[in-house]
């Protein structure tokens, strides 16, 4: 077990005792973990969660098809070559709530991550790449899905 895990399982079980106890509500617990971006309704709002509005950068390189068949489970996956990278964010601008991931990268490692996204039409998909010193870039791609997966 490396200590970012065991960092992680620590501040959970913690977190969730404290909610168990009534001592910390649930929202609480939320906020303590870096999560408040997911529940904002807008993109501007969910860049601002995150820290503000990003440049664009050609050293994000962002893999998705360019028709996805089922919106339910588009396959994204991003990879950063910008030096420093801390976090990687996936928005999908139309959805509900635009922040659909958000990975954090231990120091030294390859900043490159994939997961299945949902999308409820076609739009773009926004990666945003946060560097250990807070600065913002961000790449574009547009995905446009023939059936909804936000019950379209």
């Amino acid at each position: 077990m490396n200590p970012t895990r065991r960092t992680v399982l620590k501040t959970s079980s913690a977190l969730g005792l404290l909610v168990a106890c009534g001592l910390v509500t649930s929202q609480q617990a939320l906020a303590a973990t870096g999560r408040e971006g997911f529940s904002a309704k807008n993109l501007a709002d969910a860049l601002a969660a995150v820290g503000g509005t990003p440049a664009d950068s050609k050293d994000i390189v962002i893999t998705s098809p360019d028709i996805a068949e089922n919106g339910a489970v588009v396959p994204v996956s991003v990879a950063s070559n910008i030096p420093g990278t801390s976090e990687i964010y996936f928005f999908v601008e139309k959805n509900p709530n635009p922040l659909a991931a958000m990975f954090r990268i231990p120091d030294g490692t390859n900043a490159a991550v994939q997961s299945r996204l949902k999308m409820g039409q076609s739009t773009n998909v926004v990666a945003v790449v946060k560097t250990a010193d807070g600065k913002l870039f961000s790449a574009t791609k547009e995905t446009k899905v023939t059936l909804g997966g936000c019950g379209g």
